[in-house]
């Protein structure tokens, strides 16, 4: 999450987005971006968070936020009023982040998510985004499938959709077709999607319940031990025991 003031242009994807003045803007893991300022006198702050940073016992559901469901840009400008309110609760998540209260980030995912609510109160995003853009419906239904798909709930639940070609069976679509999707709108291929999602489960698993390593490798569909074993230290540097023990 970012709140600026002054003239910038962002870079969501493939599209930029030039703002002025004040404005509060929100960035999906999913979606490439980046910014550059157009003004010297720009100034703002700036959050950011994994999504296992909300994934227990939070209201805010970061995987089913309507906010990223629209096919434009979460960027909202805002009246000074509205700026103040904004600057004031990044102010409170500095503060609390630099103190030793035990229940900071309790209070830091309280102000996240009053910033959503906030947005959503105020002004709906600006139709930025070409609403037949197929390439981003598809990535948006893809991502969601993914998403769909979790948490494991039970050490019996098995991951069924592993691998590109079960989610363009999913879609009715050519694998091909939906590789050149993902990758035009994210820069990311389907696999490291599938991947990296399967990857943040696994290290949820390992550190919330007190599933084996064989149950949680079975349960996200890991044929073997040897394998699961292989995957995560690709995909974290570290053996799953090892992590657990962390």
């Amino acid at each position: 999450m970012m709140l600026f003031s002054g003239e910038n242009t962002f870079r969501y994807g493939n599209v930029n987005v030039k703002v002025s003045g004040n404005t509060l803007l929100f960035f999906h893991p999913h979606t490439p971006y980046s910014y550059k300022p157009l003004s010297k006198k720009s100034r703002g702050y700036f959050c950011v968070f994994k999504i296992e940073f909300f994934q227990e016992n939070h209201r805010l559901d970061l995987n089913n936020l309507s906010l990223f469901k629209s096919l434009s840009p979460p960027v909202f400008k805002l009246s000074k009023t509205n700026y103040k309110e904004v600057e004031n609760l990044f102010l409170k998540m500095l503060r609390e982040v630099k103190g030793d209260y035990i229940f900071k980030y309790e209070l830091i995912k309280d102000y996240v998510s009053e910033l959503y609510f906030l947005a959503m109160k105020w002004v709906p995003p600006e139709n930025l985004f070409q609403a037949g853009d197929a390439s981003k419906r598809i990535t948006m239904i893809f991502l969601e499938l993914i998403e769909q798909q979790f948490p494991i709930q039970h050490k019996y639940h098995q991951f069924a959709l592993r691998t590109p070609k079960d989610y363009a069976d999913k879609l009715s679509i050519h694998v091909n077709y939906l590789n050149r999707s993902v990758k035009k709108v994210t820069g990311k291929t389907t696999s490291q999607h599938i991947l990296e999602r399967l990857g943040g489960e696994a290290k949820i698993l390992l550190k919330h319940t007190d599933w084996s390593v064989s149950e949680i490798a079975s349960s996200l569909g890991f044929d073997d031990l040897p394998h699961f074993n292989k995957f995560f230290r690709r995909q974290t540097g570290s053996t799953p025991t090892s992590f657990r023990l962390v």
